[in-house]
């Protein structure tokens, strides 16, 4: 069984959030939803669930527009086109970027998290 992220768990995912108040921006995902074809998430009363395909998607998404800095049009062409397909094996390729920055922040975060348990784990001696 696939887990869903509502949109609010995937905007904070996103790190799409408000810097003040610390809200998600829902809107951005929205917004992506009506102008890239491939992003359905499933409705259920009202609400926006995403599945791990689409998360993996969103995220492209979001590396492509955030942190490369392509146009909608930009990445509209590269999601609409074989182009990711035919380039997997370059090493700078887009695609090859896009998952050495996501291998890095699962690794800042396991690395996190060990050192949480580390500390957690010591035993006081008195």
């Amino acid at each position: 069984m696939t887990k869903l992220l509502t949109i609010s768990d995937l905007s904070k995912k996103l790190n799409l959030t408000n810097l003040d108040s610390k809200k998600p921006l829902n809107y951005v995902l929205r917004y992506w939803e009506k102008e890239f074809k491939q992003i359905k998430p499933k409705i259920i009363r009202n609400r926006r669930y995403y599945n791990n395909q689409q998360v993996e998607l969103i995220e492209l998404i979001h590396f492509l527009l955030k942190i490369k800095g392509l146009t909608l049009k930009g990445v509209k062409k590269i999601l609409d086109s074989n182009v990711n397909k035919l380039d997997d094996y370059k090493s700078d390729s887009l695609k090859a970027q896009y998952y050495k920055l996501k291998i890095k922040n699962k690794s800042k975060k396991l690395l996190e998290k060990i050192n949480r348990i580390k500390n957690y784990g010591k035993k006081i001696s008195y």
